[in-house]
């Protein structure tokens, strides 16, 4: 296992891309802001933003979240992409004796539509959700997490080209201070859609939780060092950047 102090330039030179799964929070902020400062080269970094009410409406997330993603990548010389579970967030949830919609995402070449053949998703058994995502460190009730974020960056990742053959670094902001369960999280793993001993083709992708260790402190400190304007939700008063305005207190 590598731990963070010894993921050096050297190793991260190795990388052919690092992809930054960027909320618009303080934690990813701060994972693209540290691997600036280590020297990563901006072209190899793209950030991938999930929008969790995909673009039909407003329900959960923050009107402002994907323009805000949009100016700090801008502001950053990075390129973002943009993806989604058609229907998001409100879809899911009255999931009713229906499969889990397919997802939309986008990539270099544009963006790669819900009912392309090659994009998984909306073809599955049928199944009833009819529930709101709980407290939980389980993925089957804290469903949002896994249904319109981990699942969606795999999918995305699985279905384009330009990953294989090459090596990719996936990078998210999980901290060990944050919760018992995520204080269990490996820093340093291979990615669940990583495919190195494939047989057909080979699809190399590490996982890194760059600020695991980190306390909220320095997490401030990164981006008052380089004079970073915060998300909106944090001038509001709010502490972590999910609880959106439908939703001020449940954990996603």
């Amino acid at each position: 296992m590598i731990r963070e102090d010894e993921m050096t330039l050297e190793l991260l030179d190795s990388y052919d891309k690092v992809i930054f799964m960027y909320s618009g929070g303080k934690d990813s902020t701060a994972d693209v802001l540290y691997l600036k400062d280590l020297g990563v080269p901006i072209e190899k970094m793209e950030l991938w933003h999930h929008e969790i009410d995909d673009r039909s409406g407003q329900f959960m997330d923050w009107p402002v979240t994907p323009a805000y993603c949009e100016a700090f990548a801008k502001a950053m010389g990075i390129p973002i992409y943009f993806s989604w579970r058609s229907g998001g967030f409100l879809r899911e949830m009255l999931r009713d004796n229906q499969p889990t919609a397919p997802v939309v995402f986008e990539s270099p070449s544009g963006m790669v539509d819900a009912l392309r053949a090659d994009v998984q998703g909306g073809k599955g058994p049928k199944g009833t959700r009819l529930k709101f995502p709980q407290v939980s460190a389980s993925l089957r009730t804290r469903w949002c997490s896994a249904a319109l974020k981990i699942d969606v960056a795999d999918i995305a990742l699985k279905n384009q080209m330009r990953f294989r053959g090459i090596k990719t670094l996936v990078v998210t902001g999980e901290r060990a201070q944050e919760s018992p369960a995520r204080a269990k999280y490996k820093t340093f793993e291979p990615h669940r859609s990583d495919l190195r001993n494939g047989k057909k083709y080979q699809r190399h992708i590490d996982h890194w939780r760059p600020v695991h260790a980190w306390k909220e402190e320095k997490v401030w400190d990164i981006i008052k060092q380089h004079k970073i304007n915060v998300h909106p939700a944090y001038h509001l008063g709010r502490q972590r950047l999910h609880q959106g305005q439908q939703a001020s207190s449940f954990y996603m």
